[in-house]
């Protein structure tokens, strides 16, 4: 009797810690669209864009007024997420386009060690090279977002998709195979990285949807032209497929009895890609939508104005999985449950007042690949941008080499004689496009837009977001703001000798320009 007593209480508390475990360790989907603004949300209040998978997880969940990208950009940003380091802090693992070094390890490992299957469906964390082979011994070999479950496709013959563009992954089944693999009792880690909103679109897609061209709100910085709304509406359409996946997704979690066991986090790797917007450290850049639902632990129908980083989604994660990290490299950011677990709706850390963004190079735009790097600190109020190499392009070189011939030199603007734009011939780090077109074809009658885009800029910007989101009226140089924009420099400054950022700390500044891109090179002229 004794010994059989000693068993079941045996057995009873292997169960309590087996569940402890569980609920220790709940699931976690990790949601990123490629290339979507922070207003481009019907929740948050979009005229034109519907995202009821999104609303939901709002509605739901808390939903973020401030957050914002570690970059303009993909590789960067999704780099910051995984790492918890700015990406100016991570060498060539920062850097678009470069490769993906071993000692830069993601979170995502950190998971897998601590009981978590892990696996991801689109797009990654990415764009990097991984190691292709052994002589790539210091490269790490798999996606550092997980392993990859993308094998599922749509059959173009059984299911016709809203755009020739879409990407054919068929991201819910691939997710649905994940967890009808996984353990019943090991929690996972899953992430959905959509290869929408990002380009190309099938031009004139929404035609084949209820949409208006009087819908679309155009930000102020584009033409309100039926261009422009029609490309816009080409992006809604876009977003429209990635939410419908992650709805899928949510109400398979319901059917299966897992969706209370698992934190969802909804957000995008950077802003629209648009002219002014993607590679761009404005609003339309850098802000992007968030929202997490887990009503288990977090109090439902939130709204919260804390800066949220990029930077800080790492350590959150660790800690929602009560796992201590052992190999990652020192974490920059730092972890925001205390405000997912706060029950009042209004800023919970006093701290949380700054998000600090950078760029260095996005495509292959310049003369020698070199990039345009950018620091900036938004505040809830303002933004200051450092353009440390204002006299480049912002947009990239206006004129390049002919792919075919690297002796001939293409028009300036890449205008043709009959003033016909040339695809990828002229300000390649924006995404073409109808809109980017309309800007070039008719730089004179639309030269204050068309400027906003692609002319110059001053070494120092500073701009109200409250008032002027569109990021349009320059405040560095007037009097009245000159103790904010001494303040907010002082506070950027402070950040990148904090985390040694190289452009101002390092013996060799230049640093990034050095690293090797893996992607498409493109020739230019050496400039004047």
């Amino acid at each position: 009797m004794k010994y059989s007593f000693l068993f079941i209480v045996m057995i009873l508390f292997a169960d309590c810690s087996k569940q402890s475990v569980t609920l220790d360790k709940p699931n976690i989907l990790f949601v990123i669209s490629d290339d979507q603004s922070f207003g481009h949300t019907s929740f948050g209040g979009s005229s034109f864009i519907e995202t009821p998978g999104f609303d939901r997880i709002a509605r739901e969940g808390i939903y973020f007024t401030n957050a914002y990208a570690g970059s303009p950009g993909c590789a960067p940003s999704r780099s910051a997420i995984v790492t918890g380091r700015h990406h100016w802090q991570n060498e060539h693992s920062g850097q678009h386009a470069s490769s993906w070094m071993k000692k830069h390890v993601p979170f995502v490992d950190e998971l897998s060690a601590s009981g978590y299957r892990t696996g991801k469906t689109g797009k990654g964390v990415d764009p990097f090279q991984y190691a292709r082979n052994d002589s790539d011994s210091l490269w790490r070999t798999t996606n550092a977002a997980g392993r990859d479950y993308s094998s599922i496709k749509y059959d173009s013959h059984a299911y016709e998709l809203p755009s020739d563009k879409i990407s054919k992954i068929n991201y819910f089944e691939n997710f649905k195979e994940f967890v009808n693999s996984t353990e019943k009792d090991q929690p996972f880690f899953f992430w959905f990285g959509a290869n929408e909103p990002h380009r190309a679109y099938e031009k004139n897609s929404w035609k084949k949807t209820d949409k208006k061209l009087s819908d679309v709100t155009v930000p102020e910085f584009l033409p309100d032209t039926d261009e422009v709304r029609g490309d816009m509406l080409d992006y809604a359409v876009e977003i429209e497929w990635f939410d419908s996946h992650l709805q899928k997704m949510i109400a398979y979690l319901e059917d299966i009895g897992e969706l209370g066991n698992t934190i969802i986090i909804v957000t995008s790797d950077n802003g629209m890609p648009f002219p002014r917007a993607k590679a761009n450290s404005y609003e339309y850049g850098a802000h992007v939508p968030l929202a997490i639902r887990y009503p288990k632990k977090f109090k439902s129908g939130r709204t919260i104005d804390d800066h949220i980083q990029f930077v800080d989604f790492a350590p959150t994660i660790l800690d929602l999985a009560n796992r201590n990290p052992q190999n990652m490299l020192p974490i920059t950011g730092t972890s925001f449950v205390n405000v997912l677990e706060n029950k009042k709706d209004e800023t919970v850390n006093g701290k949380r007042k700054y998000s600090f963004v950078g760029r260095e190079r996005h495509s292959c735009s310049r003369h020698n690949n070199l990039g345009y790097p950018q620091r900036a600190v938004f505040t809830d109020e303002f933004v200051l941008i450092w353009n440390m190499k204002s006299q480049r392009w912002p947009a990239g070189a206006p004129q390049r080499f002919s792919p075919n011939d690297a002796t001939e030199l293409l028009p300036y603007y890449g205008l043709d004689a009959t003033g016909t734009y040339i695809n990828k011939s002229a300000f390649l780090d924006v995404d073409d496009c109808p809109t980017k077109t309309q800007l070039i074809e008719e730089k004179d009658s639309l030269k204050l837009y068309f400027d906003y885009s692609f002319a110059k800029r001053p070494e120092i910007e500073l701009y109200n977001t409250k008032k002027d989101p569109a990021c349009l009226k320059n405040l560095a140089e007037l009097r009245e703001f000159k103790d904010i924009k001494e303040e907010l420099f002082k506070i950027l400054k402070e950040e990148l000798v904090e985390t040694n950022d190289p452009r101002v700390m390092g013996e060799n500044p230049e640093i990034f320009d050095t690293y090797k891109r893996y992607s498409k090179m493109r020739k230019f002229p050496e400039p004047n």
